[in-house]
């Protein structure tokens, strides 16, 4: 090879102050919004279902097993027919269904932590808990799934809410409202605990204690004392009491106001937790 050959392509690579000339010459593109990095990881969640339907199970199937369930199975030892049954425990059911698959959220956030998804999520020039926001708008929709299909087979049984279409459109949004705020206990035992069967097995541990010592299939006015007392401090009986209120057309107590309250302070104490949590992994 001749001296020229070899000088040659020293002489054609970039010179350093070229490089920055081109560099700083180019407008840095404006930093994405929150809501938009959020909604952006909300998309990424429903893209997962796509490719992978089998997601959908627990929030179809799941619903209409549970209804038809504990429909048929207490409507007519408890009512004495289950027309009679529907009106009770159809908002409970509901709100039950929706509920249980909220721990669907802590399982998949881990399984994303153990490929190292969100170790590149964390170096993006983004809003730090757009990731976990998105994750949990996308489940909301799930959530909207399920309370669908839910009072599709609450209304198939024969139950026909008295606060109409616009009562059950209100009860299920303060049920996603709530669903949202418990999605971030998940979230949380999900960057402290380290497999997705140790977060089922704690979530199973806390949502069955809310779910059955409440107020969603039978008046705690049945229940012995002490059972009474736990259910009369139990947020999820306050929310089905708010939510069967709106659907049924009944007047609306202080629950919805507690439910809210509720609502607020899940989300300041674990979110805040989580994003603690997420910022300092180690």
């Amino acid at each position: 090879m001749s001296t020229e050959e070899a000088v040659a392509p020293v002489e054609r690579a970039p010179q350093a102050h070229a490089i920055a000339s081109a560099l700083s010459s180019t407008e840095r593109p404006a930093r994405p919004s929150a809501l938009s990095t959020s909604v952006t990881f909300g998309w990424r969640a429903l893209l997962k279902i796509k490719h992978v339907p089998e997601q959908l199970f627990d929030v179809t199937v799941f619903p209409v097993i549970m209804t038809l369930l504990f429909t048929y199975l207490f409507g007519g030892a408890i009512a004495g027919s289950v027309s009679e049954y529907i009106a009770y425990i159809a908002p409970g059911v509901l709100v039950q269904s929706v509920l249980f698959i909220t721990m669907y959220t802590g399982t998949t956030l881990r399984t994303d932590i153990d490929k190292g998804v969100f170790d590149r999520f964390r170096s993006l020039p983004i809003w730090r808990p757009s990731p976990l926001v998105g994750m949990l708008l996308g489940d909301a929709v799930r959530f909207i799934v399920a309370a669908i299909v839910t009072s599709i087979v609450c209304l198939l049984i024969g139950w026909r809410p008295g606060g109409g279409f616009v009562g059950v459109v209100l009860g299920v949004a303060l049920l996603l409202v709530f669903a949202f705020s418990l999605g971030w206990i998940w979230t949380f035992l999900s960057l402290i605990l380290r497999t997705p069967g140790a977060i089922m097995g704690v979530a199973s541990f806390v949502l069955m204690p809310l779910l059955f010592g409440s107020n969603i299939f039978v008046d705690p006015s049945t229940m012995p004392g002490w059972l009474q007392a736990w259910v009369d401090v139990n947020p999820v009986s306050d929310l089905v009491t708010a939510v069967r209120a709106l659907m049924n057309g009944t007047e609306l107590g202080s629950e919805l106001g507690i439910t809210l309250l509720w609502s607020a302070v899940l989300v300041s104490v674990f979110g805040s937790l989580t994003m603690w949590k997420y910022r300092n992994p180690r």
